[in-house]
């Protein structure tokens, strides 16, 4: 079967939060991590499928879903989890909040690295939590954790270290050796860990594999929470159908106490949308990363010859995250908005000097984009 991503989708009039910000100025929105692809044929048959049986009632256990999330782990990462590990949320960023408030206390804190995904930053802030900024640091064109500037700030209040693997923004994957000085760290100053790794099944760069934190060893397993979803790699956001991994009993208990009355259950057509996915979506993935492929290296190298711009070309992701130092221009995303193209501003994720550029788009629309993009950088005067 042939997949053509190429097609347009007219969301400018649909409830797409993506396509409905600008309204109807002529404004590229490359912002929220979502595609502009439609879902897999899987995925829209199954969903058919459920609504023409016309009942929604109350949804039980997804047994067939269980069974697919663990022969899926095994199969990728030989990595053998049990039934009750799983904790079915309907979203990642529950997840990531759910562990801040049922790991910390008030006058306990977190760590998280910067630039992040500004969830991160929000579920300590939102829960009265500090948190110490983890660093990125580019080297040899990655972005990678600064561990060791990390602890000179520690106060030993700290009690969770959150983790993006692969990194976003920045598309890193990390390589065991890092995920080792990780947890190598958590475990001096005995720290619970929350790995967000929402785009493990988005991996650009040839040869590279990657690796869930709670695989480096039973005591990784014992003091983390994987959190995972099929959400941005086959495209079903909207539908929220995440989980959370935890092999640890009595943390297990302490996350599901903290979401209790608060935090819903997954809607039936989103478990629907998932069991598909991840049951029948590989071919369509395999298409998909080709395709994003192809747009990361024609991207960068477009971006990497203008003046004022950098970027490292991301190893996972669908996410370009660009420094733009370009003269007198104190946002680059709000210079960029004036040229009508809507980026991600690099201050929510922690460096207001980076736009973040979601080219999980058509290539009719990258390369508009880049035409925009280029008349920006030369009215910039660099």
């Amino acid at each position: 079967m042939t997949f053509n991503f190429d097609q347009w989708i007219d969301r400018h009039h649909s409830d797409s939060l993506k396509w409905r910000k600008y309204g109807d100025r002529d404004i590229l929105p490359l912002w929220v991590a979502d595609t502009d692809f439609r879902s897999p044929p899987a995925v829209i048959d199954a969903l058919h499928a459920r609504v023409e049986h016309g009942v929604f009632g109350y949804g039980g256990e997804p047994s067939e879903l269980i069974d697919i999330v663990i022969a899926r782990m095994a199969a990728r990462y030989n990595w053998q989890i049990e039934p009750e590990w799983l904790v079915f949320l309907p979203g990642v960023v529950a997840g990531l909040n759910l562990c801040v408030r049922a790991f910390t206390s008030r006058g306990e804190g977190t760590l998280a690295p910067t630039p992040v995904y500004p969830p991160f930053r929000l579920a300590a802030a939102w829960a009265e939590r500090s948190q110490i900024n983890v660093q990125m640091r580019l080297e040899n064109q990655r972005w990678v954790m600064d561990l060791t500037a990390a602890e000179m700030q520690l106060s030993g209040n700290e009690k969770l270290l959150m983790l993006c693997n692969p990194h976003n923004p920045g598309g890193t994957v990390y390589r065991r050796e890092e995920l080792a000085e990780q947890l190598r760290f958590a475990q001096r100053h005995n720290l619970i860990v929350c790995s967000d790794e929402i785009h493990c099944d988005l991996i650009l760069e040839s040869g590279l594999r990657h690796i869930p934190f709670a695989t480096l060893s039973e005591d990784a397993a014992q003091r983390s929470v994987t959190l995972i979803s099929p959400s941005k790699t086959f495209n079903i956001a909207g539908l929220g159908a995440s989980l959370a991994i935890i092999p640890n009993k009595a943390l297990r208990q302490r996350f599901e106490k903290a979401r209790r009355g608060v935090v819903p259950s997954v809607d039936i057509l989103a478990l629907t949308a998932a069991t598909a996915a991840w049951r029948d979506g590989q071919p369509w993935l395999d298409a998909q990363l080709d395709y994003l492929r192809r747009h990361r290296n024609w991207l960068c190298e477009r971006i990497n010859a203008l003046p004022g711009l950098s970027v490292a070309p991301p190893e996972a992701t669908y996410l370009a995250w660009i420094a733009a130092r370009l003269p007198n221009v104190a946002s680059p995303a709000s210079w960029f908005e004036q040229y009508g193209l809507g980026f991600s501003a690099g201050r929510e994720f922690g460096d207001d000097g980076f736009v973040r550029f979601n080219f999980g788009c058509t290539r009719a629309t990258l390369e508009e984009a880049m035409v925009r993009m280029e008349r920006a950088v030369a009215a910039a005067g660099t």
